[in-house]
């Protein structure tokens, strides 16, 4: 019933985006006169992504590569090419490449720029429907903003003019389309993109304070309390603060005083990062997290001046962080987000990472890039992460595609969720359960981790406890699955009760369970930066009618061997 409400609900919702879009005509970017047209940019933001001027060359030679893509448009506009991946054609009306064309030292790269942003103007009216999506819009007036000098340099008055007209003309597309955006992130990147242009534009002043109390209005809805976002996802908040954090110095470059709210977002988004962040410098792989992009992560923590701590339960967002020693593990008790900002979230209830040091043991297979697009379904799957499954039955039920929020989203959560942290014997304990397979199995998973004070173990209990009518016979099987690092090398003893580990950083680990036969499967790790990766899990089987509760455990075995003189 829940469900099937819900299913309406969202396609009354994406029908009513689709009618308000449609009444948003789009812009002509070549027109001679734009009424209220500012004469001049005052200032350009500044962009934090990081460079590549060899991806410059390959753009001057007509290479482009996005989204995992390569595409030649040698002897022909790169905007007149048609592409099979919709995502490289986002990448390419989107612009962020534009910042390559930058750190290039030959002057015919760098006057590229001018040239194909003429080009794009001037094909306006004949572009893929993808270059006027709203999150590539708002992508291509920020990448437009970061690069104007770049853009600008040497230009006559005519293509000045043009480019002036043209942008502001898409900065008061992404005004008037906001109320048919979907209330998801695209939402803050829309309004991020209006204020970085009304404070870079000459003569629109007036436009600042309105929309910057609409973007305070919009991160107060979807950045929780404890700095997480409301989607669960922590690449999120990187790319949140990509934008925010330059916006924050552009209110002073005009010599305004930033809105109290964007501070206030970002001094609560930043311990967030550090929550998420293992001690290797990766972020954990839950609800949409996919390959960490260290680069970026180091260049906005250099940024917070506070440095502050990240929280040990983080409730709004629903994770937990245990730490003991060496030993950090970080726990996922959430529910699912609201509807519309749930396509990249997972069915991972109740996973957990675990890292030894800067050594990763226990992962979730993550989320894969663009160019692995095919993998996304599995990655979401409530086996791809290290926690319970009943009957190959996922925690939470996925809905259809819905074209504008580019994924399916979670229809029906977990259920009934239940988490608590306490202090016994000296231990950091978490006792959860939930009911994602109550109705159907009549079974509540109840988990419970503890860990050793000095970091050296972290015991761990499954157990399946009857709902409603009870457990059924024939429906009752379990696995228990914990995917490991690809980095980590391991072995199962002959009475396969026990597993080794050899870590990245020579420490010996095993993992024990006298409950269950520990059985060595194959797995995908498919958040690493260079691609999809193969790797292990290991995996504990059973029926809740047999083995109800299982207890497991890891433990050091030996430090790592100092290297010999």
């Amino acid at each position: 019933m829940a469900s099937g409400f819900r299913k309406l609900k969202m396609q009354l919702a994406a029908l009513s985006r689709r009618f308000g879009s449609a009444r948003v005509r789009k812009p002509n970017c070549q027109a001679r006169y734009v009424a209220g047209c500012p004469d001049r940019l005052l200032i350009a933001p500044q962009d934090l992504r990081t460079t590549d001027p060899t991806l410059a060359d390959d753009i001057y030679a007509g290479l482009f590569v996005f989204a995992g893509q390569v595409e030649n448009c040698d002897g022909h506009s790169p905007f007149a090419h048609i592409s099979r991946s919709q995502d490289w054609t986002r990448e390419l009306h989107g612009f962020r490449w534009l910042r390559h064309l930058r750190a290039s030292s030959t002057p015919l790269t760098k006057s590229n720029a001018q040239i194909l942003v003429d080009d794009w103007i001037k094909r306006s009216r004949q572009h893929a429907p993808q270059a006027w999506e709203l999150d590539v819009t708002a992508h291509r007036v920020m990448a437009w903003l970061n690069n104007s000098p770049l853009i600008l340099q040497n230009a006559d008055h005519d293509f000045y003019r043009q480019f002036i007209r043209a942008l502001y003309l898409q900065i008061r597309y992404l005004r008037a389309s906001f109320q048919s955006s979907p209330k998801n992130e695209i939402r803050l990147f829309i309004l991020m993109a209006e204020l970085a242009g009304w404070l870079a534009l000459s003569g629109k002043e007036r436009y600042v304070k309105a929309t910057a109390k609409r973007l305070v209005s919009e991160l107060e809805d979807q950045i929780l309390p404890d700095g997480g976002h409301v989607s669960r996802n922590s690449m999120v908040l990187i790319q949140c603060l990509l934008e925010l954090l330059p916006l924050r110095q552009a209110f002073l470059a005009r010599d305004m005083v930033p809105p109290d709210g964007l501070l206030d977002a970002i001094e609560r988004m930043m311990p967030m990062l550090r929550f998420f962040r293992h001690p290797s410098g990766e972020m954990a792989h839950f609800n949409g997290a996919g390959a960490t992009p260290a680069d970026l992560l180091a260049t906005i923590l250099a940024y917070d001046e506070t440095r502050g701590a990240p929280v040990a339960n983080a409730s709004f967002s629903g994770y937990h962080r245990l730490e003991a020693g060496p030993m950090l593990a970080l726990f996922d008790y959430g529910d699912r987000p609201p509807l519309e900002q749930s396509v990249q979230a997972h069915a991972g209830t109740f996973a957990f990472e675990l890292s030894i040091g800067q050594s990763p043991l226990v992962v979730n297979c993550g989320a894969p890039s663009n160019r692995h697009e095919n993998w996304r379904e599995l990655a979401r799957s409530t086996a791809a992460h290290s926690t319970m499954i009943v009957q190959d039955t996922n925690t939470c039920e996925f809905g259809t595609r819905i074209a504008d929020l580019h994924g399916r989203p979670i229809l029906v959560g977990p259920g009934s969720i239940y988490c608590e942290r306490t202090l016994e014997h000296g231990q950091e304990t978490i006792t959860a359960h939930h009911d994602a397979y109550a109705a159907q199995f009549g079974i509540r998973h109840n988990r419970k981790l503890w860990m050793a004070i000095d970091g050296r173990r972290l015991d761990g209990q499954d157990a399946l406890l009857p709902r409603g009518s009870g457990i059924k016979r024939g429906q009752d099987a379990y696995a228990i699955r914990f995917h490991l690092h690809p980095s980590v090398h391991v072995e199962l003893n002959a009475e396969e009760d026990r597993a080794y580990f050899a870590l990245s950083n020579g420490e010996i680990w095993h993992f024990v369970c006298q409950d269950s036969h520990i059985v060595l499967e194959e797995s995908v790790f498919l958040s690493d930066i260079h691609g999809i990766r193969p790797t292990k899990q290991l995996v504990l089987h059973g029926h809740a009618s047999h083995i109800s509760s299982i207890h497991w455990y890891f433990e050091r075995v030996s430090f790592a061997q100092p290297n010999a003189e």
